[in-house]
């Protein structure tokens, strides 16, 4: 019995999920509906796809090789859906990247390669997490640092580096010896990177206000209401901001580009990836 494609489009959403009621509010169905789709995919290829945990469902290896044609069979499903010109690349990719660089640097320029390919659709999701390139929650990632792990290849796009921006009335101030206030991040970000180094360089300072990513925190400190420690493409990207020498700062980041190695000749997610890179490569100096 061949598969009902509506039963692997649902199986599609569990594998990205990762539980039933998360597939079905992505899905707005409900969570019986996504189990017993599952049951009767399952049921017609012969194999167990996923398996019950208490973190939620996981893929055995059948469900891993299910899942990679399942993908290829959405894509061609959305192509057939948007006829184009010949050649012409068409369908969905998904990218993974963290919400500052996405809000204060790819947004906008992913929308130009979505307009330069009429037929192309993206998807951006700007989270802390890191998705799973290897359950299709994403085609391609971005992320800051290299992966220890997982069968994908990693493409450097940038060093990140960092310094401290404020409104020109506030850095006089600063300059002049009063102490410097920071806007950084709110207590649920006291873990990461920038937010531990912050508070270890400047242990009795006063964090004046939090946010949750730095795009978030270069709005807040163009108020004038504290420093905020930025990646470069942010700090200089705001009028309202300019750099002030508070002495040392965090090393650069190196911000990495991820596809699926056995998506190497996938030309829909080569292209969008190699527009990513010639992207970073015109705008080096925006991070350095």
């Amino acid at each position: 019995m061949s598969p009902d494609w509506e039963d692997v489009r649902l199986f599609l959403a569990l594998a990205r999920e990762g539980s039933l009621s998360a597939a079905a509010r992505r899905l707005g169905g409900n969570h019986a509906t996504i189990a017993r789709r599952l049951r009767a995919l399952e049921d017609s290829l012969g194999e167990t796809l996923a398996e019950r945990r208490a973190q939620g469902y996981v893929l055995t290896a059948a469900g891993l090789r299910v899942l990679d044609a399942a993908h290829g069979m959405e894509s061609e499903a959305r192509r057939l859906a948007r006829p184009e010109e010949e050649g012409a690349p068409a369908g969905l990719v998904r990218i993974n990247a963290p919400p500052a660089l996405s809000a204060g640097f790819l947004t906008e320029r992913l929308a130009r390669i979505a307009l330069r390919h009429p037929g192309l659709d993206i998807d951006l999701a700007a989270e802390m997490r890191a998705v799973s390139l290897e359950r299709h929650e994403a085609d391609i990632a971005i992320r800051l640092g290299r992966p220890e792990d997982g069968d994908v290849i990693a493409r450097p796009l940038a060093q990140m580096g960092f310094g401290f921006y404020g409104t020109e009335a506030l850095c006089q101030r600063v300059e002049q010896g009063a102490e410097p206030v920071f806007v950084g991040f709110d207590e649920s970000g006291a873990y990461l990177t920038e937010a531990a180094w912050l508070s270890r360089r400047f242990p009795r300072a006063r964090r004046v206000f939090g946010m949750g990513h730095q795009f978030a925190q270069a709005i807040a400190a163009r108020s004038g209401i504290g420093i905020a420690l930025l990646p470069h493409y942010l700090g200089r990207a705001e009028p309202g901001l300019r750099p002030v020498d508070l002495g040392d700062v965090p090393p650069a980041r190196e911000i990495v580009m991820l596809t699926r190695r056995r998506d190497r000749g996938h030309r829909i997610i080569g292209t969008v990836a190699d527009d990513i890179r010639a992207i970073f490569e015109a705008e080096q100096s925006l991070f350095a």
